[in-house]
C-alpha cells in the first residue's frame, strides 16, 4: 500500500514538473499627451486592438494636458517613479535620451518596416533606436477660399513664393479693418524654418557653431516684422485683443494662416466657410516643419520588452495607422497605400495631397540638449526686434553673442 502510493505521489510530481507554468499578466503604464485634444476614443481603440492580440499585456493610459506634461514627466523620472512608456515630442527626445531616462529599444522581432524613415531616424541617436514615432506632421498654408474669392484673388499654388503671399495677403487685409491677410508667428520655432526658407539657417552644417546674425537670418526676420509693422497684414497684439491665431481664422477674419495638419479636426468642425490648403510658400527655396512624436521606454520599466511591444504596435503597425488616419489625427507613420488614402478621403480639406507633397521639404531645429533653453533666450530678442526697441540686425547680433558664449 505505502509502495503504491509513492508511486503515485511521483507521478504527480512528475506531471506538475512537465505542466507548464501559467504566462504571467503585466501591465504597462503608458502617459501621453496627444490624445488629449478629442482624440481619446481613438487611442482608446488602439489599445482594444493591441490587448485583444496581446491578451497577457494591459496597458494602463494617464493622459495630460500638454501644458502641465513635461513638468510632471520631469519630476515623475527625477523621483523614480516614470512611467513605463511614455510620448516625447522631437523637441525633448535629446534631451531624455542624453540625461539616460530612456533605453535602446530591442526591436528584433518586432515589425518597424512600414515606418517612414524620416521619422524613424528622427529618434535615433547614432544607429541606435531610442523611440518609435506614432505620428507625424508638418505645417501647411492654410486658407479661407471665401475671403479669396471675395477679394478676387487666385488660390494659393504649390509654386507660390511669399511675393505671392504677401500681395494676396494686402488685398484680403483690404477687405476691412478687421480682416487680416496672414499670420506667420514672429517666435524661435517660426524663425529656424523660415530662415531655411531664405538660405539661412540657425547653426552652421556641423552644428559646432551658431549662425544667428547671418545676412539671411536678419533679412529673413526683417521680412516677418514687415508683415507687422510696415503693411500689418498680420495683426499686432493690441490688434488680436486677446484672440489666438486658430481662433481668429475660424472666425472668418483670416484668409492665411500658416500652421499645423493637427488643425484639420478643429477646423472641420468649427470653420463655417469653405477653406483648404496648399504647400507654405518659401521665400528663396521650400521649407516647412517636421513635427513628430515617439513612445519611448523608460530605463527603470520592469516590463521594457512588454512597453516596447505597444510602442511597436502603436508606431508601425497597419491598424493603428488605419484608426490614426480615419481620426485625422496628424499623419501615420506607417503609410501604406490604404493608410494615405484614408487619409486623404477625410475632407476638409480637400487638397490633402499639399500634406506629402511638403514632405520634400522638412527642416528640423538643431538636435541640441538644451535647444529648448537657446529657443527662449532667442525668443527675447525676437520680441525685441518686433517691439522696435531694437532693429533685426540688433537683435540677432545680441542673440548671436549671447547664445554662442552660453551654450
Amino acid at each position: 500500500m505505502i509502495k503504491k502510493m509513492m508511486i503515485v505521489l511521483a507521478v504527480t510530481v512528475m506531471l506538475a514538473a512537465c505542466t507548464p507554468a501559467k504566462a504571467k499578466e503585466v501591465t504597462v503604464k503608458f502617459l501621453n499627451y496627444s490624445s488629449i485634444n478629442g482624440q481619446e476614443a481613438t487611442l482608446a481603440a488602439m489599445i482594444d486592438v493591441f490587448e485583444t492580440a496581446n491578451p497577457l499585456i494591459k496597458i494602463e493610459v494617464e493622459t495630460i494636458g500638454y501644458a502641465d506634461y513635461f513638468t510632471q514627466l520631469a519630476t515623475r523620472v527625477a523621483g523614480g517613479q516614470a512611467p513605463d512608456v511614455f510620448e516625447l515630442n522631437i523637441e525633448n527626445f535629446r534631451a531624455y535620451a542624453d540625461k539616460g531616462a530612456i533605453v535602446e529599444l530591442n526591436v528584433a522581432g518586432l515589425d518597424i518596416t512600414k515606418i517612414h524613415p524620416t521619422a524613424l531616424k528622427a529618434f535615433q541617436i547614432g544607429s541606435k533606436q531610442y523611440g518609435l514615432p506614432t505620428k507625424f506632421s508638418n505645417v501647411v498654408l492654410i486658407y479661407n477660399k471665401d475671403l479669396f474669392d471675395q477679394a478676387k484673388v487666385a488660390y494659393p499654388t504649390a509654386n507660390w513664393t511669399w511675393t505671392e503671399e504677401l500681395a494676396a495677403a494686402e488685398k484680403i487685409r483690404a477687405l476691412g479693418t478687421d480682416i487680416f491677410g496672414v499670420i506667420r508667428p514672429i517666435q524661435t520655432w517660426e524663425f529656424y524654418k523660415t530662415v531655411a526658407q531664405n538660405g539661412g539657417s540657425m547653426m552652421n552644417a556641423d552644428q559646432s557653431a551658431f549662425t544667428l546674425n547671418s545676412a539671411a537670418n536678419i533679412e529673413a526676420l526683417e521680412m516677418m516684422i514687415a508683415r507687422v509693422k510696415v503693411t500689418n497684414v498680420t495683426p499686432t497684439t493690441q490688434q488680436l485683443g486677446g484672440m489666438g491665431d486658430w481662433d481668429l481664422f475660424k472666425s472668418g477674419r483670416l484668409g492665411m494662416l500658416v500652421t499645423g495638419i493637427w488643425a484639420f479636426s478643429d477646423f472641420a468642425t468649427n470653420c463655417k466657410f469653405n477653406w483648404d490648403i496648399a504647400v507654405e510658400p518659401g521665400i528663396k527655396q521650400h521649407a516647412t516643419h517636421f513635427f513628430s512624436e515617439a513612445l519611448v521606454v523608460s530605463k527603470t520599466s520592469k516590463v521594457q520588452a512588454a512597453a516596447t511591444k505597444f510602442a511597436a504596435f502603436v508606431s508601425g503597425s497597419p491598424e493603428a495607422a488605419m484608426l490614426r488616419a480615419n481620426a485625422n489625427w496628424d499623419l501615420p507613420v506607417a503609410l501604406t497605400d490604404a493608410v494615405v488614402n484614408a487619409f486623404k478621403a477625410v475632407t476638409p480639406p480637400s487638397n490633402k495631397q499639399a500634406v506629402f507633397d511638403s514632405l520634400q521639404y522638412l527642416v528640423m531645429p538643431p538636435s541640441l540638449e538644451k535647444f529648448s533653453a537657446v529657443a527662449d533666450d532667442l525668443q527675447i530678442y525676437l520680441s525685441k526686434a518686433l517691439a522696435g526697441e531694437l532693429t533685426a540686425k540688433e537683435a540677432l547680433d545680441q542673440a548671436q553673442v549671447l547664445i554662442s558664449g552660453k551654450y
